[in-house]
């Protein structure tokens, strides 16, 4: 007999709100339009340090249609936020270019937008820093980095090891600050009525949206609730609460009216966080095996004035290789800049970029394979906390992947095959991302008439986490996906961990399949039949989050790329591109292939497009928008193919499964590098690869 864990968990079922999104019944936050509706639009300082002196809104308020335009200075009082990035409208300082120092109100889209651009803002210009540099004066060594790793982790003599090494590779590499850009962007529509705040906010977490507006408002978090039930795309940068719903609220409150505010692509660079830029040194020494014995990885970044963010990004090499002596740095200034944030796999995106580039040069080094060189320095146990993995198939990874592409045929000399004007190349990387599993609550119900309900605060920002909790639930009360319905994005469900850092799936899906067991056993004990009241059962897993585990884990992949690399004009295509990634159990495969493809392709972008320009006299990024901010289309993603390696983990959680939304852009840019330098014998160290970067190396 065929059961239901065979029809459900692990199949293809396609997402279940895809005729909602075709038709376009699946309503996203800017598309809720309540009665009596005014519209915002803010003012964002001019200006990249210093105070605000004074306001000119005459001509603003004259604008047809226009009703208010709140400053500091008329703006409804609030708490100071827990996260200072919050605290809009509360005072006169300008720590950034781009700070909100203003908010017109209308009654149209238009006539708001019309009112911002009236306004008449006089600074008391400050002179300000932005520019990063390996030896700023500013730099100092924090206390700890982001998800709360110690910045500073060293073990045995990096250094002596080092010098005693045979084979050595002392490289610097660069990248340029990032933007996040989902497809959706940030919007919020805010309405109080007799003192409670109803807010649709486009978020990864209407529970953290709704703790931070409860405290800033100094309301009872019960009278507010914030809904996200249809979010298009974050990528981190609604990970955390951002000023649109802050200020929706501010305005609403003040006017008492429902406020809608959708902010402009041009004003997302400045308002919701980006990847910083980073320069990183990666000092490896090893034996003529290419064994490494000594590991230093060295980053500078920055953060800025209003809240200290610093990327974690040496700290997968803490985890990643065997070292028996290794060093990680992290040394960040504090800069006239808005405040950098989460963007897909922070730390890991970006440190492996480095390290993974830094293996490949070891592996020329020491005259050694660069899928082999991976193989040789695969640890026992994971390096920097001495303890055993939960599971490690990288080696598969590496040698199911190289099968698969064809590597056995690649020449391993440099430079060596054209094709016309053309030299194409193939490229290896390896990939990380830890499992993370968050704090969660679920309910789940049965009815009568055969159904169940499964309620949980999750968010689903495009992933297909939708449909992948309803299979977990399906499984786990042993019925037919079709009987099973799901409520996700809701302040008022029971409480769920924001949708980030592949934790989604792990947290929520766990305390789904917690309380379907619960309900499961509340059903057996009635005989086996569902009373006309129907019966509910309720779970979560603070418990199991506490305890931890006594394992290391970690998703892994290997990338393969090949590229194509035009003499006359320096530009880089990739031809294509090939990732196996062992990531526990996949729940669903269509929508896990969905998330290694996406980010395989994002990384694509952070390999040859993706850079933003702080302009030193101006404090502002100079790419702004989807014109001069260039992401990858459908015509630079040639091939890319994604595989997996089936895993039996049984110290995850119950479904088995890891994180699968970011581990896909680990390692492509550094793959998509090597592969660069094996067409054309140059190697770049600095991201995006342009080819104004390249094309003097080739001539």
């Amino acid at each position: 007999m065929t059961t239901s864990r065979e029809r459900v968990l692990g199949s293809a079922a396609v997402r279940i709100e895809g005729p909602a999104k075709v038709c376009g019944t699946a309503r996203y936050a800017a598309e809720y339009t309540p009665p009596g509706c005014l519209y915002a639009w803010v003012v964002p300082a001019t200006v990249a340090r210093g105070r605000v002196v004074s306001f000119d809104t005459a001509a603003a308020l004259a604008e047809p249609g226009a009703v208010a335009v709140l400053t500091h200075e008329n703006a409804p009082r609030t708490e100071e936020p827990e996260d200072p990035t919050l605290g809009v409208l509360r005072d006169d300082r300008v720590p950034h270019r781009g700070w909100v120092v203003a908010l017109a109100v209308a009654e149209t889209p238009e006539a708001a937008r019309a009112a911002a651009d009236a306004v008449r803002v006089t600074y008391a210009a400050e002179d300000h820093d932005i520019v990063l540099t390996a030896d700023h004066p500013g730099l100092y060594v924090p206390e700890t980095v982001n998800a709360g790793h110690p910045a500073v982790r060293e073990r045995g003599d990096a250094d002596g090891a080092y010098a005693a090494a045979p084979v050595r590779v002392d490289v610097t590499y660069a990248m340029e600050p990032m933007h996040n850009h989902p497809m959706e962007p940030h919007a919020a529509v805010a309405h109080w009525d007799n003192g409670r705040l109803t807010v649709r906010d486009s978020s990864q977490g209407s529970s953290g949206v709704r703790e931070a507006l409860a405290a800033m408002f100094a309301v009872d978090p019960a009278l507010v609730t914030v809904t996200s039930e249809h979010v298009g795309g974050g990528f981190g940068s609604k990970g955390s609460p951002r000023p649109q719903p802050v200020l929706a609220a501010l305005a609403a409150r003040h006017l008492g009216r429902p406020v809608k505010l959708a902010l402009h692509r041009s004003q997302l660079p400045a308002l919701v966080g980006h990847r910083p830029a980073t320069i990183q040194r990666v000092r490896l020494g090893a034996g003529r095996d290419g064994v490494i014995t000594s590991l230093t990885h060295e980053v500078v970044t920055y953060t800025s004035t209003v809240k200290e963010f610093v990327e974690q990004a040496a700290t997968p090499a803490r985890t990643m290789y065997t070292s028996p002596h290794s060093r990680t740095v992290h040394r960040v200034a504090a800069l006239d800049v808005p405040t950098p944030s989460w963007m897909r796999a922070p730390g890991e995106a970006s440190g492996m970029y480095a390290l993974e580039s830094a293996m490949d040069e070891l592996a020329l080094a020491a005259g050694v394979d660069p899928v082999e060189l991976r193989v040789r320095n695969e640890p026992s146990h994971e390096p920097d906390s001495g303890r055993p993995y939960s599971s490690r198939h990288l080696v598969e990874c590496l040698r199911d992947g190289a099968r698969r592409f064809g590597w056995r045929d690649r020449d391993p000399r440099p430079g060596v095959r054209r094709e016309g004007r053309f030299l194409v190349g193939s490229g290896v990387a390896a990939s990380s991302y830890p499992v993370l599993v968050l704090p969660a609550a679920a309910e789940a119900r049965a009815d009568a008439d055969g159904g169940f309900l499964v309620r949980v605060n999750a968010t689903d920002i495009g992933t297909g986490a939708r449909t992948v909790l309803t299979q977990i639930a399906a499984d786990a009360l042993d019925v037919p996906l079709d009987r099973v319905r799901v409520e996700i994005g809701d302040s008022g469900l029971p409480a769920a961990s924001v949708a980030g850092g592949s934790s989604g799936t792990a947290s929520w899906g766990w305390s789904v399949h917690k309380a379907c067991g619960a309900l499961r056993e509340r059903i057996d004990e009635a005989g086996g039949a569902v009373p006309p009241g129907g019966l509910s059962a309720t779970a979560d897993i603070a418990e199991e989050v506490r305890a931890g585990s006594e394992f290391a884990r970690h998703a892994y992949g290997a990338q393969f790329v090949e590229v194509q690399v035009d003499t006359d004009t320096g530009e880089i295509r990739v031809r294509r591109m090939l990732g196996v990634f062992a990531a526990g159990r996949i729940l669903n495969s269509r929508t896990a292939r969905s998330q290694f493809i996406g980010g395989m392709t994002m990384g694509l972008g952070m390999a040859l497009m993706e850079g933003a320009t702080l302009d030193p006299v101006a404090g502002d990024f100079a790419e702004r928008d989807l014109a001069s901010y260039h992401v990858p289309a459908h015509a630079d993603v040639r091939s890319v193919e994604a595989y997996w390696i089936e895993e039996d983990d049984r110290h995850l959680n119950p479904m088995g499964s890891k994180g699968v939304g970011e581990i896909g852009i680990v390692g492509t840019a550094a793959a998509i590098g090597n592969a660069v330098c094996h067409a054309t014998g140059v190697r770049l160290r600095e991201v995006p690869m342009r080819p104004d970067r390249l094309l003097p190396h080739l001539r």
